[in-house]
């Protein structure tokens, strides 16, 4: 059973269930000025959360449960959001600054004269569901393929997914790649017909997000839990022996890090739409070092301690950047130091043995 013994997992998913069902029928049931009532601010911010949670819970599949440091994991959820933001553009038609029904303003502004070949299906929303999911699972597995089987571990592997995301950084942030630029892709008007700006939209965002985060977690408590996870397990615990009992070791790494990263993907492009915008800065190292944060921070190996540590780690972030931004930094690497040296478990795994010690 998924969640035999295990009531910390229910609790999470139906307090997620629960904010994804009732705070965006209150936003738009209840009139403003009743205290039932969410803003629409509230709900962009939660489903903001809501994606950084599926985020965290996939780096935690490749680190907290194969041993994998991947310092580079916010790469594939920056591919998952420019694959929305171009099915985004695609939508605005002869509605942008500049009048062109085929190209988005940033190519009329440069010059552009034709709409790049890897621009084009993006004006159906199946073509873009698809490069989602594809475009980061690609990436992840031809990265994996050459680094698993060059048997790249440790630090060294954590170093080179650091340096692709940086290189990914880099070269989006060029006019001539044509996705932005520095600035990006931003400016949307709809989403499968409908204005992205509304409250409706918005709230049915923060809904499917819930929704997707909570069959997310559900395959991967069922893969983890399934005989592939726990030889998972058992190569991050003892390499050597499981290759010594002749499982292909390379191939369980490559797949759960493709899994984890097409799951990013999809973290990425529903982000998009509720924040209005993607740019190259989602590619910085910096932002998937967070998303380690978050995953120690909550409790790796467990799924639902990422997804805690991420609301968390973001809800203070919100707090701080708008009381004192520039404390926030150091708040967060002291807390990340401290959570390391005093919580090695993170927050759930120091609940769950202060249970267990009440219970003895």
């Amino acid at each position: 059973m998924l969640f035999k013994n295990d009531k910390a997992a229910l609790s999470v998913l139906a307090v997620l269930a629960a904010i994804s069902l009732i705070v965006p029928l209150c936003n738009l049931v209840f009139a403003p000025g009743s205290p039932l009532y969410f803003s629409a601010y509230t709900v962009s911010l939660l489903g903001k959360y809501i994606t950084f949670a599926l985020l965290g819970m996939s780096l935690d599949l490749v680190w907290g449960y194969c041993g994998i440091l991947a310092l580079g994991h916010g790469a594939f959820f920056a591919l998952g959001g420019y694959a929305m933001g171009m099915y985004l553009m695609r939508q605005i038609g002869n509605r942008g600054v500049y009048g062109d029904p085929l190209l988005p303003d940033f190519m009329v502004f440069l010059d552009w004269k034709a709409l790049p070949w890897y621009w084009h299906g993006f004006d159906q929303f199946w073509f873009a569901a698809i490069m989602i999911v594809l475009a980061p699972g690609a990436l992840a597995f031809l990265f994996g393929w050459l680094a698993f089987r060059s048997r790249v571990t440790g630090v060294y592997l954590s170093i080179i997914t650091q340096a692709l995301t940086y290189a990914l950084l880099l070269a989006f942030f060029r006019n001539e790649m044509g996705f932005g630029g520095n600035n990006g892709l931003t400016d949307f008007k709809e989403i499968l017909g409908f204005n992205s700006q509304s409250d409706a939209v918005r709230a049915c965002l923060l809904m499917a997000s819930g929704m997707i985060l909570i069959l997310a977690f559900l395959l991967s408590r069922w893969v983890v839990n399934s005989k592939l996870g726990r030889v998972v397990t058992a190569i991050r615990d003892q390499e050597m022996r499981a290759r010594f009992l002749g499982y292909r070791v390379e191939l369980f790494k490559l797949w759960i890090f493709v899994f984890a990263a097409m799951l990013a993907g999809i973290a990425g492009a529903l982000y998009v739409p509720q924040v209005g915008i993607i740019n190259p800065s989602e590619f910085s190292p910096l932002n998937s070092l967070e998303i380690v944060i978050w995953v120690a921070i909550g409790g790796r190996g467990t799924l639902y301690g990422a997804i805690v540590g991420a609301v968390l780690v973001n809800y203070t972030k919100t707090l701080l950047t708008g009381w004192a931004p520039e404390i926030w930094l150091f708040f967060l690497g002291a807390t990340f130091i401290l959570v390391t040296v005093l919580l090695p478990d993170g927050l759930l795994g120091f609940w769950q043995r202060r249970l267990q010690e009440q219970k003895q």
